[in-house]
């Protein structure tokens, strides 16, 4: 028997609604609480917004945004049994503005060519892919395009990047990250 985890959509029209995932060693969906905290950062809304959820997982992220009224949220992972579980759940929602693609997230960041308002970044703590993936963002930004960061320690941003919201639960330290404006 394969276990799964749930979790729930806590916002918009999709709120309460159940996401099922595949119980995998580095998957760790972001808690109710936490989501709660950054969709008020970032004011509840998304309508219009282009949302990229570049280690998706659980997909809670991805489809809190899309719940929320992005117009298109793309979801990266690697794994192809969450891939089919994410599949699944996008199906079950009917979410349409949802695009699933198969892929490392390294070289999806390098491929795609694409500008996004938010970008959530949560990898697996264990590889410390924040610092080289931070360096490749701002080209897929919009001019005030937003960065989630999740990690399990504190760490020192370049000097590209501003903490604009910043929190702790637990053993998770997680911020809201804008680039610096030049000039």
């Amino acid at each position: 028997m394969v276990r799964e985890g749930k979790v729930r959509i806590i916002g918009g029209k999709w709120r309460s609604r159940v996401i099922t995932f595949p119980d995998e060693k580095y998957l760790r969906p972001t808690p109710d609480r936490v989501r709660g905290t950054v969709f008020n950062w970032l004011g509840q809304d998304l309508t219009g917004k282009y949302c990229l959820d570049l280690f998706a997982g659980s997909g809670a992220m991805g489809f809190e945004a899309a719940s929320r009224g992005a117009e298109r949220v793309v979801m990266v992972e690697l794994s192809r049994s969450i891939m089919h579980q994410l599949d699944a759940t996008r199906q079950k929602l009917d979410a349409v503005q949802v695009e699933l693609v198969q892929m490392d997230a390294l070289a999806f960041i390098a491929s795609d060519v694409r500008q996004y308002d938010v970008i959530f970044l949560d990898p697996p703590f264990q590889f410390n892919l924040l610092p080289d993936l931070l360096m490749q963002l701002p080209s897929h930004m919009t001019g005030d395009g937003l960065v989630y960061i999740e990690n399990d320690h504190k760490f020192d941003l370049d000097e590209q990047w501003l903490v604009w919201r910043s929190g702790r639960a637990g053993k998770v330290y997680h911020h809201l990250l804008k680039l610096k404006k030049n000039g």
